[in-house]
């Protein structure tokens, strides 16, 4: 049995993040009970993120690629992403993805979706780089089905790359997650990605009606990645307009290209978009763990402890008025007190 914790704040709890003070009992790896009643501090209980798209393999390669179209950069088999990932050694690879999951973890990150390339041996990759850690990687393969049958599911770069559906077969019949970019440089590939029934979708910057109705119809969920499809140069999402047709969850995407903050996440999108700070905490916290399937993003009871502690007296959060405001538009990785990171057995 795990130690009985208790953890003091204003707690965001449940769906909605309702703000009440008081105390979180965790205990055997999950939310033991919520206790309310006053506090005496200005500590912010959070859920901890998960970060619906990642590109962890990228750590090797920062802030590479200045100047070069989206294609140049990441398109398979040989934009630069891929070159230089084959040009790294594996013990360079998975150290680098070890630091940027580390980070990320340091920041509230309970867990990521990665979309993993390097087949078989990416996805053992993304294993050992994880490997001791806290936060956890729900890891789709790519570019083979042995890679899916290895993972945790199936990542595909889109319907204008090949056709996918032997790969979407076999991720149904091993019951596992099939995720697919769509919509990211114009809405050409849409109906392609969506033809194959996939889980979710990613980027979705270029919509039209006709594709958002057949989300709405199917219930597809999508991640977005404003951040990176402004350094791209695609445009961003309409995460308003998304957000009347499905849920709408939040991933950083490719580490080359964007910080895997999530802090920096919401903030841009918070900035950007036309809906509440509420929402985008629900972005970056359960509606990524309803996709990934995860038990967590939400503190109530019988869910998995992972959760993260604000400082409410850091220099940069003193005074704030709004906790949930203060989380998505203004906190960063430098006033977290505290990370809690457990999973019942």
């Amino acid at each position: 049995m795990s130690e009985r914790r208790v953890i003091e704040g204003r707690i965001l709890r449940g769906k909605e993040f309702e703000v009440i003070e008081g105390r979180v009992i965790v205990a055997d790896g999950q939310v033991a009970g919520i206790e309310e009643e006053p506090v005496d501090t200005d500590d912010i209980v959070v859920p901890a993120f998960v970060n619906a798209h990642t590109h962890i393999g990228d750590s090797i390669a920062k802030e590479a690629g200045e100047g070069l179209s989206l294609d140049e950069l990441v398109a398979p088999p040989d934009g630069l992403k891929h070159r230089l990932l084959r040009e790294a050694s594996h013990e360079e690879t998975v150290a680098a993805m070890k630091r940027s999951l580390s980070f990320m973890q340091s920041g509230g990150t309970a867990a990521c979706i990665e979309f993993r390339e390097g087949g078989v041996e990416g996805v053992r990759a993304m294993a050992e780089a994880a490997e001791g850690l806290d936060i956890e990687s729900v890891t789709l393969g790519r570019e083979e089905i042995e890679a899916m049958e290895a993972a945790d599911g199936f990542g595909a770069s889109g319907a204008r790359d090949g056709e996918f559906g032997r790969e979407r077969t076999a991720t149904r019949e091993a019951n596992k997650l099939f995720g697919i970019h769509a919509g990211e440089r114009d809405p050409d590939d849409i109906n392609g990605a969506l033809d194959l029934d996939p889980d979710f979708l990613v980027h979705m910057v270029h919509t039209e009606p006709i594709h958002l109705d057949r989300v709405a119809d199917r219930e597809v969920p999508i991640v977005v990645c404003p951040r990176s499809n402004l350094v791209t140069g695609v445009g961003t999402p309409d995460i308003a307009e998304l957000a009347e047709h499905t849920t709408v969850a939040l991933g950083t995407d490719n580490v080359m290209l964007n910080s895997p903050s999530m802090f920096r996440e919401m903030e841009f999108a918070a900035k950007l978009s036309d809906v509440s700070a509420r929402y985008v905490l629900k972005m970056a916290t359960h509606h990524g763990a309803k996709v990934a399937g995860l038990n967590c993003g939400v503190i109530e009871e019988d869910r998995d402890a992972r959760l993260f502690v604000l400082d409410g007296d850091s220099d940069n959060l003193s005074g704030y008025q709004n906790p949930v405001r203060a989380v998505v538009r203004r906190a960063g990785e430098s006033d977290v007190r505290e990370v809690v990171l457990e999973t019942a057995d």
